[in-house]
């Protein structure tokens, strides 16, 4: 199960995909200051914790750390609304209620996924049993608290 990001975290999530590059606690920090009073050790802890959570990766550049992500924002919405969708005890019914909740735009965003999740069929006997379209390469975020 896929923990829902703190308003934090995904305020520095949000950057760290954003900007699709390894960063540094520093740049992190200087751009949540232009909308935000914080400091550098909140942004330093945030940053470990979601290292700790499976969400970034490290590496060690001089005395500093290189933070970025395991895996993209969508995988980790796709995750969420698995998750979600997996509490409901009628499925069916969450769906058509999700459908009915979408935009326009959304719903054909939802039409251009499916004709292509269509191009990838699931092999029934593969490693991909279960269904999940096609291989994206990405993996959800380790183990979660």
């Amino acid at each position: 199960m896929v923990r829902q990001l703190g308003e934090l975290e995904n305020a520095i999530m949000t950057r760290v995909w954003q900007w699709n590059r390894p960063v540094t606690v520093r740049e992190v920090l200087l751009d949540l200051q232009s909308e935000r009073e914080i400091a550098y050790t909140t942004v330093m802890t945030v940053l470990d914790k979601l290292h700790r959570k499976g969400w970034l990766r490290r590496d060690r550049a001089g005395r500093a750390y290189r933070y970025e992500p395991v895996s993209s924002r969508e995988a980790y919405t796709a995750a969420l609304m698995n998750d979600a969708w997996a509490t409901s005890d009628n499925p069916a019914a969450a769906l058509v209620h999700f459908f009915g909740l979408m935009s326009p735009e959304q719903r054909e965003a939802l039409r251009d996924a499916l004709r292509v999740a269509a191009l990838f069929p699931s092999d029934p006997t593969g490693p991909d049993s279960g269904g999940n379209g096609p291989d994206t390469g990405e993996t959800a975020p380790g183990p979660t608290r």
